[in-house]
Parts: structure tokens; sequence; C-alpha cells
């Protein structure tokens, strides 16, 4: 599986995770009781698909060795393994945190992932 997953945030809500010291989720996230995260090959079509327009967002970066038995890879969009979180987000598991901006186009733009 891929070594580093990554998060697609508001930045007031990651902003906010910052001063606890984890990442309890968006509301999706705790609806649907995990957090959710994207590989790099799926994370432009989650933006596309969940946060369409939408400016102010971060994309998180995070080590999958960090997470433990937490994480688990389970089948969602078109039978995709898909990481989840089942717990909070600890800081140190974060390895960078950048900007999203939207492109002249309306899409997203995305910086180097690793897979």
């Amino acid at each position: 599986m891929a070594e580093q997953i990554y998060k697609i945030c508001p930045r007031e809500a990651w902003q906010e995770a910052e001063r606890k010291g984890r990442f309890e989720g968006a509301a999706i996230d705790l609806a649907d009781g995990y957090i959710h995260f994207s590989t790099a090959d799926q994370a432009r079509e989650t933006a596309a698909k969940h946060f369409a327009g939408q400016d102010d967002l971060l994309l998180v970066a995070v080590e999958t060795a960090a997470l433990g038995d937490a994480l688990r890879w389970e089948v969602s969009r078109g039978g995709a393994l898909f990481p989840h979180l089942y717990g909070p987000l600890d800081m140190s598991a974060v390895s960078w945190v950048r900007p999203l901006p939207l492109g002249a186009d309306g899409s997203h733009r995305f910086p180097e992932m690793k897979p």
C-alpha cells in the first residue's frame, strides 16, 4: 500500500486541529466514523468530486507507517481501496501541509505527491 496518503481539508478546520494537536475529522469524517484519505492517484478525483470550486483548502500529507492498526484500506468509489483512519490523526504523522489553490480553469492545483 501507499507510503503516504493525503487529506484535503479546509484551512480553518486544519488550523483548529493544529491548535488541538490532533485532527479529529471534518463533518463527513465524524458522520462516517473515520477520517477519509486518498492516495496520490486518488486525490485529484476526490477534489473534483467532493471539493469542486472550493478555495482555501489545504493538502495534508501523512505517513502511513505512523498510523498503525487504526489505518484500514477499504473498498469505496469504483471498487478502489481507500485509506480510512479509525481514530484521530496525531500531528506527528503529518509530513507536510500545502495550499491547494484553484487554477484559472476551476480545478485544484496539486503539489508534487509521492505514492
